[in-house]
């Protein structure tokens, strides 16, 4: 019975068996709306799985405890699979200990596809000149970067989701998407290294920022945003060092 309730949840288009707390709060927050949740599993003692909500701007993360064979998510207890599915399917209420209500609207999938639209080209050129000497004074747009990353902090240890702006020779992190004013503008031209880190196991797709007084540790939702962040970085190091 509990191997087939097991199944029943984790087939959900919208279970993300390999995401963590921290990656769920970074795709949430750059890809969902208010209302917009997913199912992920959790290792915090009985709890079996966590439901991480984007709610006015930041995710807020739910037990799903595990009694078997009953499902319990807050003051309701499902006997089986489908009637925890038919509770989302009608757009619950939630309120955690903040009071701050939200009605859970949209289930992220698993598996997006790609939309099949592309831009169209308008201009193509390339940039001719001393590239080496003037990479570092000219705003590239196919290497500037922007997005979420979640940024272990120096003082207390903890993960936290960071919006990033990598433009020039900075790189500036905000509290938020919307923030006008940044929290800080790291000046690439005293950096020693990025590069990516393995000493962090309980986060995924982690890089390190070497600025000599300070390293950063840096969490990224993919391998591939994570090498797309490494690789831009070191495209201004380069620059710095010619």
């Amino acid at each position: 019975m509990q191997n087939i309730v097991n199944d029943e949840i984790e087939n959900l288009e919208w279970y993300h068996p390999t995401l963590t707390r921290h990656t769920a709060e970074s795709i949430l927050m750059q890809n969902g709306s208010d209302g917009t949740y997913l199912l992920r599993p959790s290792r915090k003692g009985s709890v079996k799985y966590a439901l991480s909500v984007k709610c006015n701007q930041a995710v807020k993360h739910f037990p799903v405890l595990w009694s078997s064979p009953e499902i319990k998510f807050g003051q309701c207890t499902f006997k089986s699979a489908e009637e925890f599915v038919d509770h989302f399917r009608n757009k619950p209420l939630l309120s955690g200990e903040s009071g701050q209500v939200v009605l859970l609207k949209i289930p992220y999938p698993r598996d997006i596809e790609e939309p099949d639209t592309y831009e169209s080209v308008t201009l193509h050129g390339e940039f001719c000149g001393d590239q080496e000497s003037d990479r570092k004074n000219i705003n590239f747009s196919v290497n500037s970067k922007e997005g979420f990353l979640t940024k272990l902090g120096g003082h207390i240890k903890s993960w936290r989701t960071r919006w990033f702006v990598l433009q020039r020779n900075e790189l500036k992190y905000f509290k938020q998407k919307s923030s006008k004013n940044c929290i800080r503008v790291l000046d690439l031209d005293q950096c020693k290294g990025c590069c990516e880190d393995l000493t962090h196991p309980s986060q995924s797709y982690v890089f390190k920022l070497d600025m000599g007084w300070r390293i950063f540790y840096l969490s990224s939702t993919s391998a591939q945003d994570m090498h797309d962040w490494i690789k831009n970085i070191n495209f201004r190091l380069k620059g710095n060092s010619a």
